[in-house]
């Protein structure tokens, strides 16, 4: 049965959980990478300075941390203008338009952290970026915002009110979902039964994990893609990443793209 066959579950309370969105953070994985390139190092062999690159700090995790990490992303997307004429990251977000864009698109070109211009943020897939509180662009995104929206107004009827939302409207409640007055990032409780794939869920007992709901199993997120399968309990209550309106629009039938480490 597809997701636009099944049954849509009731909306769910969405409830503020103690995880606060930083200005920035390392990856504790990479943390040592961080401080080595803090410094310019040389070479045993050599007295030339070697030159190592820091990672900047606009990858971001399911739960819309911004990070250093060496990994590229699959997806970019922004938030407005984070970062200052130092490229360090001052705010965790400018807008209510939290996007999800190409990488490569009309040839156009960019330079990372322009001053005045918006922050380039990437994300390893799209999956990871809806549960951030993303979606698709409205512009190089076209097709793909446009099935999200069809799913979201399938999805979320009482929301959309029986009109098709514009993309502002549709950030306005994503915005109500993903962080509250005080910036903690905002979930809901679930049965992990109910959920459907592409969804990002957090465990009892590992707070720091995310895992991605996929068929009959849950992968754990990592910023390379997906590792560490596990068979997918039943009759357990999950805390969901992913906004509620976005898992209303997957169980309608938007599927969200994923890294191909899903197939294993």
């Amino acid at each position: 049965m597809s997701h636009a066959d099944a049954d849509i579950p009731p909306s769910l309370k969405i409830e503020a959980f103690p995880h606060r969105l930083p200005l920035s953070v390392c990856c504790p994985t990479t943390a040592k990478v961080a401080r080595e390139t803090q410094d310019t190092r040389r070479s045993p062999s050599s007295t030339t300075p070697l030159k190592i690159t820091m990672p900047h700090l606009n990858r971001v995790t399911p739960f819309g941390v911004i990070v250093a990490i060496p990994e590229r992303g699959t997806l970019m997307g922004n938030r407005g203008v984070l970062h200052d004429g130092t490229k360090a990251i001052r705010r965790t977000w400018q807008l209510k338009r939290w996007i999800l864009c190409l990488t490569e698109f009309k040839n156009r070109k960019r330079t990372i952290m322009t001053p005045s211009q918006y922050t380039e943020l990437f994300f390893v897939d799209e999956a990871t970026g809806l549960a951030a509180g993303h979606r698709p662009c409205a512009e190089c995104q076209r097709q793909r915002f446009l099935e999200y929206r069809a799913a979201w107004v399938a999805g979320n009827p009482k929301l959309a009110g029986g009109t098709l939302p514009t993309a502002i409207e549709i950030d306005e409640q994503l915005h109500a979902e993903r962080v509250n007055g005080v910036g903690e990032q905002m979930r809901f409780e679930a049965a992990l039964d109910g959920l459907p794939d592409g969804v990002i869920v957090m465990l009892d007992g590992e707070p720091d994990a995310a895992f991605l709901v996929w068929r009959n199993e849950l992968l754990a997120w990592s910023p390379s893609g997906y590792r560490d399968r596990r068979p997918r309990p039943t009759g357990v209550t999950v805390s969901v990443v992913t906004p509620p309106s976005t898992v209303a629009a997957i169980w309608a039938g938007y599927i969200p793209a994923m890294h191909k480490s899903v197939s294993g």
